[in-house]
């Protein structure tokens, strides 16, 4: 009898142990990329529904435009994880004194890059959003790009 109650003292031991190996976590919090605070999603910026430049017609200024559309692309899409950008005051130039907004890469999706808002000036319409990460859509970051140009 001794030794049946030792092996069922055994059992549940290696029992618990399990049941608890499964409590057990890393001490820093792990973060869901994209998860916009507790229990929601991050923000998503979508392009615009008309491409800038179909406002110019045809013309000069139109074939600046997509000019400038086509250096943004490029832009955008050679963009990768840890590159530091000027989300508002320069977007598409190193992020430099006159930048508002400065941002990292986050996180690449199809078609989209999630960037993590490192710090915004109180003028900044991204101030209210520091330490955030939102989602935006390829078109959307290009048309960034078009607007701060005058486009």
């Amino acid at each position: 009898m001794g030794v049946d109650r030792m092996r069922t003292r055994a059992w549940a031991v290696a029992g618990l142990a399990v049941a608890l190996s499964g409590c057990i976590t890393e001490g820093r919090g792990v973060r869901d990329r994209g998860a916009g605070g507790l229990f929601g999603k991050a923000e998503l910026v979508k392009r615009p529904v008309s491409p800038r430049c179909l406002k110019y017609g045809k013309g000069s200024a139109r074939a600046a435009c997509d000019e400038a559309q086509e250096l943004a692309q490029r832009y955008v899409r050679g963009l990768s994880t840890a590159d530091l950008v000027c989300l508002e005051g320069g977007f598409g130039d190193p992020p430099a004194g006159s930048c508002l907004a400065r941002a990292t890469v986050s996180d690449a999706g199809n078609g989209q890059l999630l960037l993590d808002i490192r710090e915004a000036q109180p003028s900044s319409r991204w101030f209210n959003h520091v330490s955030s990460e939102v989602w935006f859509e390829d078109g959307a970051l290009v048309d960034l790009y078009l607007a701060e140009r005058g486009y």
